[in-house]
Formats: structure tokens, C-alpha cells, sequence
């Protein structure tokens, strides 16, 4: 993939094997990151497991310190006073059969999160095919299947983030936006790198995090010393 001259200048700007302290990083990411927008920082952590077999996943979902400074659209799925609660907690669309459908119909995908209250994924679960791929299907790991609507609302406005495993074993999360501090994205990378560690499957064996890098929207990958984790 050809890269333009200011991703090229970045990656001459440091050397690309060394591994870097996470405060060390996280300055010469902000450092890298000159786009005309704020660009998104991204953390991708590779870890000794194999997501193939259930007893090594990796899943679920934490509130950042910090948030991830995305404005998020969220879809409630619920019946009864549940809608009502969803409004209040401020959701960006909330319904029952007809949002169903129109996401069945109508291929509508206006939103962020779907969240839902346990009685509706028998008919959620239909839309598998279309959601799963788009990883906007609702999963009590991630804290998106709930009766608790109030909570998960605010919760993925506040800055709820989910992490899960790819086919490659590498979690890709949001942690922040090059206008934070410094400070707000460690906060924001420390939360998720402790959150992940004590989700380690009792069945992983030897290396947990094999590699750690943090970048922003635009700039190249830099290396974080895991043996500082």
C-alpha cells in the first residue's frame, strides 16, 4: 500500500523497532499526529491466545476514564416502559418490531451500539447475518444485552468501549483523540491494557501480550515494551 509523504516523513522521525514506555509513545504519537482533524488514537494489542477455542476469548467492554471523544449513535431494542427509560437515558433511536424491520427491509445501520433488554433477542438474533459482520450484534459480555437500559445507555455515551479478539487474535480499540492530553490517554490506555490483563483465559499459556502498538488515524504504528505492562 502506498503511503503519502507525511506518513513517510513519520516513520523516518523515529526508528520503527524500538519499543517504547507507554508515556513515551503515547508523546510521540501526538507528535505524529499534524492531519487537518482530530484524528482518532488507536491502541492494537496482539495477545498468546487462540481465539478459535472458547476456553482462550477474550471479550468484554469498560467506560474509559477519559471517554474516546466519538459521539456515539445508539439503538435501543426494547418493548413496554423500556422505551421510555431508553429515551430518557438519552438513546438516539429506540423501538420494538419496527426497528427490526427496518433494519431487515430497509439495510439501516444508522447507529453505533444496539443495545437490547434480554426478551427481544429471540427476534435480534435474526438479524445475525447482518449485524455480526458489522459487530453491532448485542452481547451480555459486552454489556449490550441488559435490563438495565438507563445504565448501558449512559455507559456508551460516557465512553463504553469494547474489546474483542479478531481472527488474528489482536484486539483493536479506540482510546482517545489526538486533542487529549497526555495524561487523558494514559489514563485512557492503562484502564484498557489492566482491564484486558485480568480477563487472561486461565488457559493461555506462556507470552499473554505479544505485541502492543499505538497509533493515530494517520500515522504509523509505534511499539510499546510489553515487558512493562
Amino acid at each position: 500500500m502506498k503511503r503519502g509523504k507525511k506518513y513517510q516523513d513519520n516513520l523516518k522521525s523515529f526508528d520503527k523497532a524500538e519499543l517504547f514506555d507507554l508515556d513515551a509513545a503515547v508523546a510521540q504519537v501526538k507528535k505524529m499526529a499534524t492531519a487537518n482533524f482530530d484524528e482518532s488514537i488507536e491502541m492494537h494489542i496482539k495477545l498468546g491466545v487462540d481465539s478459535r477455542h472458547a476456553d482462550q476469548q477474550v471479550r468484554g467492554a469498560i467506560v474509559l476514564p477519559n471517554g474516546t471523544g466519538n459521539t456515539v449513535k445508539v439503538l435501543v431494542v426494547a418493548k413496554g416502559d423500556k422505551l421510555k427509560e431508553a429515551e430518557e437515558a438519552g438513546a438516539d433511536f429506540f423501538g420494538e418490531d419496527e426497528i427490526i424491520d427496518k433494519i431487515q427491509k430497509e439495510n439501516w445501520f444508522d447507529f453505533d451500539v444496539m443495545i437490547a433488554t434480554p426478551d427481544m433477542m429471540g427476534k435480534v438474533g435474526r438479524l445475525g447475518r447482518v449485524l455480526g459482520p458489522k459487530g453491532l450484534m448485542p452481547n451480555p459480555k459486552s454489556g449490550t444485552v441488559t435490563m438495565d437500559i438507563a445504565k448501558a445507555v449512559q455507559d456508551t455515551k460516557a465512553g463504553k468501549v469494547e474489546y474483542r479478539l479478531d481472527k488474528t487474535n489482536i484486539i483493536h480499540v479506540i482510546i482517545g483523540k489526538a486533542s487529549f492530553t497526555e495524561e487523558q490517554l494514559m489514563q485512557n490506555m492503562t484502564t484498557l491494557l489492566e482491564t484486558i490483563k485480568k480477563a487472561k483465559p486461565a488457559a493461555a499459556k506462556g507470552q499473554y501480550f505479544r505485541s502492543v502498538t499505538v497509533a493515530s488515524t494517520m500515522s504509523p504504528g509505534v511499539k510499546i515494551n510489553t515487558a512493562k505492562i
